[in-house]
């Protein structure tokens, strides 16, 4: 990583000066804080959320000014995934004890209650946009999270160490390199 660069920055990009959050207020119910300054369980709004947004926006906590979803950070993706408008959150995800490489650090897709996203096709495209990258890409209804890429034979062969048929061998190879520190035991090749 870049020296001065945060891991979000660097594995989505820095924020677009042409997006902004607007009345999108999504990541202040939907998300987990555990931060200095805040603290709240997912699913329930913040205690500063307010018809209005939020009550303290100008001295918010620090996770507050620094944290931005992927569609501020993602030219790909389309306007219409603002997280207030596609029922989809996309942020990056730290998992403290992962089962698993690819647990970890990810990109994780999650699916609002009352959304609309896979029948409409907006989940579809918010998918393909971040699935071309050595990152992986996981999927929450709510109900379960589903890994979306690398898909099933690559990351069957990531996780367990077992050789790769020929055809997937480079691409096992290249995110064995890539998550080492995740999975130490696993064989590089």
């Amino acid at each position: 990583m870049t020296t001065g660069t945060d891991l979000e920055t660097e594995l989505l990009g820095p924020v677009l000066r042409d997006r902004d959050c607007g009345d999108c207020t999504v990541c202040c119910t939907t998300l987990k804080v555990d931060a200095p300054g805040l603290r709240k369980p997912a699913g329930v709004p913040c205690v500063h959320l307010g018809a209005g947004g939020c009550g303290i926006h100008a001295e918010r906590p620090g996770i507050c000014r620094a944290w931005f979803c992927a569609w501020r950070r993602l030219a790909e993706l389309p306007e219409a995934a603002r997280p207030d408008r596609s029922g989809l959150l996309v942020s990056i995800n730290y998992v403290r004890e992962p089962r698993n490489c690819l647990e970890g650090v990810s990109i994780m897709v999650r699916q609002l209650d009352g959304s609309t996203a896979i029948a409409d096709g907006t989940a579809a495209t918010v998918l393909d946009a971040l699935c071309d990258s050595l990152i992986p890409v996981w999927f929450s209804d709510g109900a379960r999270q589903m890994l979306m890429h690398p898909e099933a034979a690559v990351a069957r062969h990531v996780i367990d160490g077992t050789p790769a048929p020929a055809a997937l061998r480079d691409e096992v190879a290249a995110w064995r390199r890539h998550y080492a520190g995740f999975a130490p035991d696993a064989p590089a090749g």
